[in-house]
């Protein structure tokens, strides 16, 4: 297939993968840096990363997704549920339950695929902005079908990521230890401070993991939802700081996942200020997965591993974790394994 742009972003990452390119930083988990991730095993333990997928409950966090709801499955008139197959033919001893879920794919534990951020950028010279996404994939839905139809959408879908398998090493960065619970915007000075004073570092495919608390605050919280305080509560990546942004390219790090609502803070806590003429309103995310191919993780479940790490002199272990293979989705719940 042709290059689809004449000019790319600045500090874009376009093409190093190759013109057809939909897996981003994906192609940096190597078998060889899977076999490196593999020797951060040492004990054998298992952490599960994600919330329960009905949390963080209720519409606090985010008024336009809601929690999972369960639909019935018919056979014959009949609901599948506890349903007795002596029903059919009192010969049969079987009792069945099935499902079905209505599921909005970013409520709770998530990964963003490459679809899920955009920008209007002069993608072939010709002066108009058009919509376009990582590497100059755009989506195409001239009737008006939703994800589903999108040939973009379904070019740089979650099922990419999935097809990875994403496994590679996970390193913690734990700001909640050093910063609490109070709304911290953490630029690239603060952010490197944690990690020197904790003696970590990051290398090329490892996937960093940000502990904020915000993930056990929605545990702890009633199952209909967390107070609106919450909204307010723990740290958020500064994505306006844009040595913070350079350093992400610089790192090569292959993702960032964090227990908080968005990484960085979040537009549904209103529309960014002092953008300039012209700007994004999540610029870490138009950075990461417009410009780098660098997926995001948002509300996971970080705590108990964060603590397990800390009381162990650890902050590497294996990440396992791969999204629904589900094509066209522009995003997918995750059951995130950390194994140390």
């Amino acid at each position: 297939m042709a290059q689809r742009w004449t000019q790319r972003p600045p500090g874009s990452n376009w093409g190093d993968f190759g013109p057809d390119d939909q897996r981003g930083r994906m192609n940096l988990l190597t078998p060889a840096r899977r076999r490196e991730a593999m020797k951060e095993v040492i004990t054998g333990d298992v952490f599960c990363l994600s919330l329960p997928l009905d949390r963080p409950g209720g519409q606090v966090l985010n008024d336009h997704r809601c929690a999972p709801v369960f639909k019935p499955v018919l056979r014959s008139g009949n609901q599948v549920f506890n349903f007795p197959h002596d029903r059919i033919d009192p010969r049969f001893t079987d009792v069945s339950s099935d499902e079905a879920v209505l599921l909005y794919s970013q409520y709770s534990t998530q990964w963003d695929s490459l679809a899920h951020k955009g920008s209007l950028f002069d993608v072939d010279g010709s002066g108009e902005r058009k919509r376009v996404f990582y590497n100059g994939w755009q989506i195409v839905d001239a009737n008006n079908q939703g994800v589903q139809g999108d040939l973009g959408a379904r070019a740089l879908s979650i099922a990419n990521m999935a097809e990875t398998c994403v496994q590679g090493r996970g390193v913690m960065v734990d700001l909640h230890r050093h910063l609490g619970e109070a709304r911290t915007h953490v630029d690239l000075e603060m952010l490197l401070k944690i990690m020197e004073a904790d003696r970590l570092s990051v290398s090329e495919g490892d996937i960093l993991c940000l502990h904020t608390g915000l993930g056990q605050l929605i545990v702890d919280s009633p199952p209909e939802g967390p107070d609106p305080s919450i909204r307010l509560a723990c740290a958020v990546l500064d994505g306006s700081d844009q040595a913070l942004l350079n350093w992400i390219t610089e790192s090569g790090v292959a993702a960032i996942a964090a227990d908080n609502l968005a990484v960085e803070s979040s537009s549904t806590l209103g529309v960014r200020k002092n953008i300039g003429p012209r700007g994004a309103v999540l610029p870490l995310h138009e950075h990461c997965l417009f410009k780098l191919g660098v997926h995001l993780g948002e509300l996971w479940y970080l705590t108990e591993l964060a603590n397990w790490l800390h009381a162990h002199q650890r902050s590497r272990f294996l990440l396992t974790a791969p999204p629904l293979r589900l094509p066209g989705a522009v995003g997918s719940a995750v059951t995130p394994v950390a194994t140390v």
